[in-house]
């Protein structure tokens, strides 16, 4: 079983700016997110955990999994989406012209930043190199990320397509669970 994980929330999510690579903290609210999560979920047969090394995913998978005996691995390819000359800026002012939210598809990647495809080439390499190995030998995976990463992660598992990405648009310290067979 894949458990997926979106961080707690941050300043800048309440300010609504977008973070992307910007490591961002946690804030008293995000914490409380992880620590919810924990108690809606305090049986769940998690074996190991990756993460984003961004600081406000990993320390929502260590308090959702505080207790517990379960190591939390950090993999740069679990980041959050790059936003380029946008980190920092409002999500609904100027960088909605990208067409990020109204059509995914058709994108335009600001400069500095990173395209839908390179997130799902780096999410799809750790899907095959890491996550694949791991439930063929029967381990229940916990990833810990971020809204645009774990939608892409999402999206390649159940073979959505970028249009369609945000169907998998998970609230801050949602778990959601899949049962997926390489």
């Amino acid at each position: 079983m894949i458990y997926v994980i979106r961080h707690g929330k941050t300043d800048w999510n309440v300010r609504q700016l977008m973070q992307g690579d910007v490591d961002v903290p946690l804030n008293e609210a995000g914490r409380e997110d992880a620590v919810k999560a924990r108690e809606a979920n305090p049986d769940l047969p998690v074996d190991i955990c990756y993460c984003s090394p961004l600081v406000r995913a990993k320390e929502t998978a260590e308090i959702f999994l505080e207790g517990r005996n379960i190591p939390v691995i950090p993999d740069d390819r679990l980041r959050e989406m790059c936003f380029g000359v946008y980190e920092g800026e409002l999500a609904m002012g100027e960088f909605k012209e990208t067409g990020f939210y109204e059509h995914p598809e058709d994108y335009r990647t600001p400069e500095g930043g990173e395209s839908f495809e390179e997130v799902f080439a780096r999410t799809g390499e750790f899907i095959r190199e890491i996550l694949a190995p791991l439930v063929k030998e029967g381990k229940n995976v916990l990833i810990a990320g971020h809204g645009v990463m774990n939608c892409a992660f999402i999206s390649q598992l159940e073979g959505t397509a970028v249009k369609d990405i945000w169907k998998h648009m998970q609230r801050n310290g949602a778990v959601y669970m899949l049962d997926w067979k390489p």
